[in-house]
C-alpha cells in the first residue's frame, strides 16, 4: 500500500499560548513560548504503526525536512520524498523553523493524489482545507491531530489512533465514508466570535471508536436549562481559584459572575465572599501554571459533536497542568445532547489521560447530573 504523509510543522503551537489557531500568528506564538509540536506528534503516529506486522507493506510518499521526512527517518519504512522544492529556514526570537507555507502542503497533495491510495497528514482544520482544496474525493484523507481546533470530521481521535485506523483501513475492516470539513475563520475566533464555514464533504476511513465526530452546536431547546445550569453553578461556588474554560454553556457561567470572561478561551477567577474577580483573561498555559498550588478547580465543558473534554480548541489545560489537578477538582458541564456518547480526553500524557479516564460526573442541569464514561 502505498501512504502519502505531509506534516505541517507549524500546526498546533498557537494552542497552549491561547492564539486559538497559528495560522498568520507564528511569530506572535513564538513570543509568547511556543514550540513545534506537528513533528512529534506525527513521530507518535509512526511508533504505533511501527507496531503492527502488516506496516512492513507500507511504502509513503512524503515531504521533504519537516514536511514528513525528518518523522520517517526516525523509523524503518520504506518511503520516497518528493521534492518539489529547497526548503529554507528562519530563526524567530531564537527558535528554528522552516519557510514553510499552505502552498507546499498543497503541492504536495496534488502531486500525491494521484500515486496513494490513502493520504494522511498532521495539522488542524486549516491543513485539511488546503488538502481537500486540491485532492476532493480522488483519494481518502485522514488527519493526525495536531493542530488547536480540528472540528473537522476527518481527523482521529489521537495520533494512536490514527495509525490503528490505518492499519484497519490496509486490513480492509474500515470502510470509506463522506466527512465534513470544516474551518473557522480565526480572526474572528480570537475575537470570541465562532464563524464555522462548510468547506466540502471528503473521503475518510472510519471506524467510531477511532474517528472524532465534527462540531456542532448546543441545540436551540437547550438554552433554557444551561441558563437554570449555569445560575446554579455559580450560588454553588466556594472561595478559591478557578480555571473557567471555553464554549457558551461555561461562558454563561462567566456572565452570572460577572465578569469579562472570554468565550472561546481560558479565564482565571477567584471567588471570595462570593464575589468574583477575573484574574487574568485568555490564560495560556504558563498562567495556570502560575495557580497551581493555590488547588484551584476547573469548569470545563464538552464539545459537541467531536466529543472532547481536554485536547480540542482548550490546549490551555496541557498535560503540565492536568497533572496537578485531582479529578475531583474538575466540574463538568454540558447539554444533556452533549453527553449522549462516552467522552474523550488527549494530552499527549497517557499517565495524565488515563487519571481523567473512567467516569466523570457532568451537570447538564440545575439539578440533574450524569456519570459520562470519559475515553
Amino acid at each position: 500500500m502505498k501512504v502519502g504523509l505531509i506534516i505541517n510543522p507549524i500546526a498546533g503551537m498557537g494552542g497552549k499560548v491561547a492564539l486559538k489557531g497559528t495560522d498568520g500568528v507564528v511569530e506572535e506564538a513564538i513570543r509568547r513560548g511556543a514550540k513545534p509540536i506537528a513533528l512529534d506528534l506525527a513521530k507518535l503516529f509512526l511508533s504505533e504503526l511501527s507496531q503492527y506486522e502488516e506496516s512492513k507493506g507500507i511504502k509513503f510518499l512524503t515531504g521533504p525536512k519537516e514536511l514528513g521526512e525528518y518523522a520517517l527517518k526516525d523509523f524503518n519504512f520504506s518511503y520516497q520524498i518528493i521534492r518539489h522544492r529547497e526548503i529554507g529556514y528562519r530563526n524567530v526570537l531564537g527558535v528554528r523553523i522552516p519557510d514553510t507555507t499552505s502552498e507546499d502542503t498543497k503541492t504536495l497533495a496534488k502531486l500525491m493524489a494521484d500515486k496513494v491510495d490513502i493520504l494522511i497528514f498532521a495539522g488542524g482544520d486549516g491543513t485539511a482545507r488546503d488538502i481537500y482544496s486540491v485532492v476532493d474525493k480522488k483519494v481518502p484523507i485522514l488527519g493526525i491531530p495536531t493542530g488547536v481546533k480540528m472540528f473537522s470530521g476527518v481527523f482521529a481521535s489521537s495520533p494512536e489512533d490514527a495509525a490503528k485506523l490505518l492499519i484497519e483501513f490496509l486490513r480492509g475492516d474500515a470502510k470509506i465514508v463522506e466527512r465534513e470539513i470544516l474551518d473557522l475563520d480565526e480572526n474572528a475566533y480570537r475575537h470570541d466570535e465562532v464563524k464555522a464555514k462548510l468547506y466540502g464533504i471528503a473521503l475518510t476511513p472510519y471506524l467510531e471508536i477511532l474517528v472524532q465526530g465534527s462540531k456542532e452546536p448546543t441545540k436551540v431547546d437547550e438554552s433554557e436549562e444551561l441558563e437554570a445550569l449555569a445560575e446554579a453553578i455559580v450560588e454553588e461556588l466556594e472561595d478559591g481559584i478557578y480555571f473557567l474554560g471555553a464554549g457558551s454553556t461555561v461562558k454563561r457561567i462567566k456572565d452570572k459572575l460577572g465578569i469579562n470572561g472570554t468565550l472561546l478561551g481560558v479565564d482565571i477567577v477567584e471567588i471570595k465572599d462570593r464575589k468574583a474577580k477575573l484574574l487574568i483573561k485568555d490564560a495560556q498555559e504558563k498562567d495556570l501554571l502560575k495557580f497551581i498550588d493555590k488547588n484551584p478547580k476547573i469548569i470545563v465543558t464538552v464539545i459537541g459533536g467531536v466529543n472532547f473534554l481536554f485536547g480540542r480548541g482548550n490546549q490551555q489545560f496541557s498535560a503540565e497542568v492536568l497533572r496537578y489537578i485531582p479529578k475531583e477538582n474538575i466540574i463538568v458541564v454540558a447539554a444533556p445532547s452533549k453527553v449522549e456518547k462516552p467522552i474523550r480526553v488527549y494530552t499527549g500524557d497517557r499517565e495524565v489521560d488515563k487519571k481523567l479516564q473512567g467516569y466523570i460526573r457532568v451537570r447538564i442541569g440545575a439539578w440533574r447530573e450524569r456519570m459520562v464514561k470519559v475515553i
